[in-house]
């Protein structure tokens, strides 16, 4: 099935307009397709105490969940300059527990599945 990353790189540049980055002059974009055609967006949102801001992927992930749960599909994360970033270690977790390995992640080297961006991933199978 062919996926219209524009859209969703779109999506996600809009919502980066929104950020809140006036400590790092970084603001971030992040949007997500789940998978009954949903699109959820968040941007990140600093903090004067750096280690609680929030990354652009927990607003999204905070609007998959608000707005009816699912399963991440299509993921992208963008810059204030509308270029692809790969999310960090945190978020491909964020993104492991709510797409899975099979959640394709749009990067700078093309659409990579979740298990290649995060390989040997921990999860809920873990715990049982």
């Amino acid at each position: 099935m062919n996926f219209d990353w524009d859209q969703l790189v779109d999506a996600a540049t809009k919502a980066m307009r929104n950020a809140y980055a006036p400590y790092s002059k970084f603001p971030v974009g992040a949007a997500g397709r789940t998978t009954d055609g949903r699109f959820v967006t968040g941007c990140n949102v600093e903090n004067a105490a750096y280690g609680v801001a929030l990354c652009a992927e927990c607003g999204m992930i905070s609007q998959l969940v608000l707005s009816g749960g699912g399963r991440l599909t299509h993921f992208v994360a963008v810059n204030g300059e509308g270029e692809v970033l790969m999310p960090c270690g945190r978020c491909r977790q964020l993104l492991w527990e709510h797409g899975g390995p099979e959640l394709e992640v749009l990067t700078k080297a093309g659409v990579k599945r979740m298990d290649e961006v995060l390989p040997d991933a921990f999860g809920a199978d873990d715990l049982a």
